[in-house]
């Protein structure tokens, strides 16, 4: 997607050869304006499946999944990485590690909102290692559902998750696909891995 590369290019920041930082556009200060064509290009490359849930981990697979489910009018469903009064009971859940953060956090849904009848699509920010993800295929298939792909807004293609993942047959569609981020620069894989 060209306008999330450029936007990429223009403000994100390398960090090191395995982190880049894109806080002023997606996971803290939030572009709603790429989100919104973000959302569309995912309903786009799923026109060919029902989708009746969209399932996401907080928070920052949020607004790409909201302008999704915008877009084709289906309900989101985000994993909390903190339990609360009113999440505590009658929950799948799954541990993820998070390579940015270093740190391993128990995800969980309400069981109210998933269940076996629903076709979901699992939406992210980045894709490294692949931990957020299979967490979240884990509580699908808790749930019993029908995960009928993910859509993730930048991989990290020189990580082994996404490659992990289409080994399993499961759908990867991203939207920004990272060669590498060796000497401070941002290379893109120019075709679909």
């Amino acid at each position: 997607m060209k306008s999330l590369k450029d936007k990429i290019l223009q403000e994100g920041k390398v960090l090191s050869d395995t982190v880049l930082k894109v806080d002023t556009f997606l996971n803290h200060q939030i572009d709603p304006l790429l989100m919104k064509e973000i959302g569309e290009e995912f309903a786009n490359r799923y026109s060919d499946e029902v989708i009746t849930k969209i399932l996401t981990i907080e928070s920052s697979g949020i607004a790409p999944a909201t302008m999704l489910g915008l877009t084709i009018g289906a309900p989101v469903v985000f994993a909390r990485k903190r339990k609360s009064l009113t999440l505590a009971n009658n929950l799948y859940s799954s541990s993820v590690h998070s390579f940015t953060k270093n740190e391993t956090n128990e995800i969980s849904v309400s069981r109210d909102f998933l269940t076996a009848d629903d076709n979901v699509l699992i939406v992210d920010d980045f894709l490294a290692n692949g931990e957020a993800v299979k967490g979240l295929l884990d509580i699908a298939e808790q749930a019993g559902a029908n995960v009928i792909g993910v859509g993730i807004v930048i991989e990290k293609g020189f990580q082994e998750g996404g490659k992990n993942l289409r080994e399993q047959g499961i759908r990867i569609e991203s939207l920004a696909n990272i060669k590498s981020l060796a000497n401070g620069q941002v290379e893109f894989y120019d075709e679909l891995i």
